[in-house]
């Protein structure tokens, strides 16, 4: 990497089970933004990876009788990256925190924050969530009507804890994370979660625990190996980790800080608080942006492993496919809200919007070209005020869809494009062609009909790339592109509203529809 890097992580994920789609929700979306910027002709790095220490890994690997290195290796093989490659995601990177390159560069970070005084000795107890693997305040915690204390988000029962610990000087750093958000308003988004964390930090803050000695599975503490660092100080650490910190200068100076960290809203505190605290005590720079999105219900309630309210992504691409369920789940939920999933509405959006709606209109135009014009794209000739208001609105749709991305705003750049490939639609019914034809006069009416289309079509692939890879191949095909301006890929999504790329010659093929209509499910 010779420049600085567009660089965008998930969160990395608990093995502690397969995947379900509100992990693969988070990763389409850095996935999208960062083919997006690669669209753009920009360098980018894609980060994800998996989170395999801790007492709920440790827990859940002695529930299948093995190691937990033994079942976080058979997860991550056999679950997590099969999983990404059924929706299909390209990261650049898929960091493990098991990994040396990883618990070696932790163990220096916190040695740092020892040698300096921000870390101490102490005595905790407190209430902690094993599946959140976080010590709960009052405000965190529900009662049961039988008097048990229930995790607000997981609904399990909370543990008392009382631990020796080692302590990180958290409440000391509570002044500068405020000037942070004041400095930096957009290092917290959307403004709800800023609020939500600037709330936070104001009613005070505490110091974190940072290690734990009731078991050994996780990075041992460099200074004092009968205790082992807090999963959640380890997990964090690697986004520089990934980057090459303390290893690889030149690596971390073209990649940190990342651009943003995208992240559950459950998550939120630990990314928005802690990390930045550490990475101030540490002397480094802090990302750009801590983006936190919602959750995904199913029957009005979070997504859960432990409810059997998990849907695992490949029940979803196995019958509409790994583009569909990327458009769908960016296309109909806000980014930073929460969104309600069903197959009703997957089916409904993935019928009107994509087979009746994109499909169609790229099947029907490659049809026409090919009975009236043997297959050849014909040149406009006859470009008037219907064409020219097709035009605009292609440059207009480039530059929101363009202004959506760069707030991560997914919802409303699709938007866009699906109102232009509407006014396609629209446009072709409002001129029909099919009439036009039939009048020998009318031939430079129907060239331009039909190259305005296309052309139209050529730029849709451009802008549906980052987010439906391999139908926007297929409509590159179709339009027989590559021919004339080369591949998919070195098309620059900036400049796809300029007017008139697509040249006159271009063979098109009709092919098989781009989404094949389904059978019942």
């Amino acid at each position: 990497m010779s420049e600085k890097a567009y660089y965008v992580t998930t969160p990395i994920y608990y093995v502690t089970a397969p995947p379900h789609i509100g992990s693969a929700y988070t990763t389409v979306a850095g996935d999208v933004l960062s083919r997006w910027h690669a669209q753009r002709g920009e360098r980018k790095w894609y980060l994800t990876g998996t989170d395999e220490h801790g007492e709920k890994v440790l827990r859940s690997a002695e529930a299948q009788g093995v190691s937990p290195q033994e079942w976080t290796d058979k997860l991550v093989e056999e679950a997590w990256k099969p999983a990404w490659v059924d929706i299909d995601v390209q990261y650049d990177d898929f960091i493990r925190t098991t990994e040396p390159r990883h618990t070696e560069r932790v163990r220096e970070f916190v040695q740092k924050l020892y040698d300096q005084g921000d870390v101490y000795k102490g005595q905790y107890e407190g209430l902690y969530c094993v599946g959140c693997e976080e010590f709960k305040l009052p405000a965190d915690i529900k009662t049961a009507e039988d008097g048990t204390q229930l995790c607000l988000i997981h609904g399990t029962e909370v543990e008392t804890l009382s631990e020796t610990n080692y302590f990180f000087k958290l409440s000391a750093y509570a002044d500068r994370l405020l000037a942070l958000y004041e400095s930096q308003p957009d290092f917290v988004a959307p403004t709800s979660a800023r609020n939500e964390v600037i709330a936070f930090v104001k009613q005070g803050l505490q110091d974190l625990s940072i290690t734990r000695s009731t078991f050994d599975w996780g990075i041992p503490v460099p200074w004092d190996e009968k205790h082992v660092l807090y999963v959640w100080v380890d997990a964090l650490l690697n986004y520089v980790t990934a980057a090459g910190y303390g290893a690889d200068p030149e690596r971390f100076e073209k990649l940190w800080p990342a651009n943003v960290h995208l992240v559950g809203k459950d998550i939120l505190r630990f990314h928005a608080v802690i990390w930045p605290a550490m990475l101030i005590a540490a002397g480094l720079p802090v990302p750009k942006q801590v983006f936190a999105h919602g959750w995904l219900l199913v029957g009005g309630e979070k997504m859960s492993k432990s409810k059997l309210t998990a849907i695992a992504p490949h029940e979803i691409t196995d019958h509409f496919g790994s583009d569909a369920f990327r458009y769908y789940f960016l296309r109909t939920i806000q980014f930073g809200s929460d969104g309600s999933f069903s197959w009703e509405h997957l089916s409904a959006v993935y019928t009107s919007e994509l087979a009746n709606g994109l499909g169609n209109l790229a099947s029907r135009i490659a049809a026409m070209v090919g009975k009236y014009f043997d297959g050849a794209l014909p040149e406009a000739t006859d470009h008037g005020p219907a064409e020219q208001a097709l035009a605009d609105k292609l440059a207009q749709t480039v530059a929101a869809a363009e202004q959506a991305i760069e707030t991560l705003a997914f919802h409303d750049a699709l938007a866009a494009i699906n109102d232009l490939v509407g006014a396609v639609n629209g446009y072709v019914s409002e001129q029909e062609p099919w009439k036009v034809a039939k009048d020998e006069s009318q031939r430079e009416r129907l060239a331009t009909i039909l190259y305005t289309s296309a052309e139209v079509l050529r730029a849709v692939a451009v802008l549906h790339n980052p987010t439906m890879p391999k139908t926007s191949e297929k409509l590159w095909t179709l339009l027989g592109a590559e021919a004339k301006l080369g591949s998919l890929a070195d098309q620059r999504v900036q400049d796809a509203g300029t007017w008139g790329q697509l040249p006159a010659g271009s063979v098109l093929t009709k092919g098989d529809p781009l989404f094949p209509r389904l059978e019942e499910a």
